[in-house]
């Protein structure tokens, strides 16, 4: 039987999703999730252990190889999370401006504790800065997001614009960077009214020792199965011959496990248990949220999706998007921008530039927002 237009969608909704599709501008709230996009980056960590375990590597091969782990079993959090919990991809809440979020992982079994921090850095574009540490094993990560999105053939196309950089403090004392990329994002089965994310093209991972390129592909191509991935890790220009190699194939929302190199034929990953979600904590010295906490800020806009009152959504939704923009009429008027809280603005990434000459990325330079290293005080 041929799928209809709309034929996942709630029958008092489908309306408003034809006219989604004729637009592609607007969102109805029904494919709203409670969430705001300031929450996403905790996707980076929903497997602490992970992230903690790069720093207990003892040689730049083993490292590199845990970095590339620990990213990989990011994906399936990041990109098909909703699906299995909400049924379909939900469109997230839009942040505003100076929006924040905090969170951390406990320390279980010797790990360290890891801390989130997250601020809404721009508004027009949405960009989105985030900071990760487990400051008892020396690793962090900082880094930030924002999306161009374009309609093609019936699906979304988003390209993740931003990147990441992660650094490892060593025993010798040195530190040890690699500079993350983001894949492109399609999202499909609009015309059914159940959206789904695929991801597509490739990103990387490079360090001063290892370039690894992550290629991307949907049902049909490597494997036939969908999210189906395939990493390459050589040696860095200049260190070939004194390096392993590697290549990596699998699901990145299931299982994979070396295709190519000394240890052929072994599991690299597996994601198929249970992850561990953030644990939210207010910001402030008493440790109450404040006002522009996310889940304080829109905690009424998400009491209506959950509740399936999407005419208190709306409502709730419109009262904070006019708020945001007579803010941005006063600063205006006065001659003032809104200060960031955690992040600073700068033009150039010399750490971007550097790595990505390894990797021959594009762009050759990229923006980047400094983090001030300013953890609120209850963190």
């Amino acid at each position: 039987m041929a799928e209809q237009a709309g034929e996942a969608v709630p029958p008092a909704q489908r309306s408003s999703w034809t006219s989604f599709l004729k637009s592609i501008a607007s969102c109805p709230p029904f494919i709203l999730s409670p969430v705001s996009l300031t929450e996403f980056p905790a996707y980076w960590c929903e497997h602490p252990e992970l992230f903690a375990a790069i720093a207990d590597q003892n040689t730049e091969e083993q490292r590199t190889l845990a970095v590339v782990k620990w990213f990989i079993s990011t994906l399936k959090g990041q990109y098909t999370s909703r699906n299995e919990s909400m049924g379909s991809e939900k469109k997230p809440l839009n942040p505003v401006l100076g929006e924040l979020f905090y969170g951390k992982w406990p320390d279980i079994n010797g790990r360290g504790e890891t801390q989130l921090l997250v601020e809404q850095v721009s508004h027009h574009p949405p960009i989105t800065a985030y900071a990760i540490e487990n400051k008892s094993k020396g690793v962090k990560l900082v880094g930030h997001n924002a999306q161009k999105t374009s309609f093609s053939g019936g699906s979304i196309i988003v390209k993740q614009l931003g990147h990441a950089t992660l650094t490892v403090k060593l025993q010798s004392g040195d530190v040890a960077e690699y500079l993350i990329t983001l894949p492109r994002l399609r999202i499909d089965g609009l015309w059914y009214g159940a959206p789904y994310i695929e991801l597509s093209e490739s990103s990387s991972i490079i360090s001063k020792s290892y370039v690894c390129s992550i290629d991307y592909k949907g049902k049909g191509y490597f494997s036939g199965k969908t999210h189906s991935f395939k990493a390459t890790l050589n040696p860095a220009p200049g260190l070939g011959g004194t390096l392993g190699s590697h290549v990596i194939e699998g699901t990145w929302h299931t299982t994979s496990k070396f295709t190519s190199g000394p240890k052929t034929g072994m599991e690299f990953h597996n994601v198929t248990g249970p992850k561990e979600e953030v644990t939210a904590i207010g910001g402030q010295t008493s440790g109450e949220m404040g006002e522009f906490e996310t889940r304080e800020l829109w905690k009424l806009v998400a009491k209506g999706i959950r509740e399936g009152d999407f005419d208190m959504a709306s409502r709730e939704k419109s009262k904070i998007e006019n708020d945001q923009r007579q803010r941005r009429k006063d600063e205006m008027a006065i001659g003032t921008k809104w200060p960031l809280k955690h992040f600073d603005h700068v033009d150039a990434d010399p750490t971007y530039e550097r790595l990505g000459k390894l990797g021959k990325i594009s762009p050759a330079t990229e923006d980047t927002y400094l983090f001030k290293e300013n953890w609120p005080p209850i963190a």
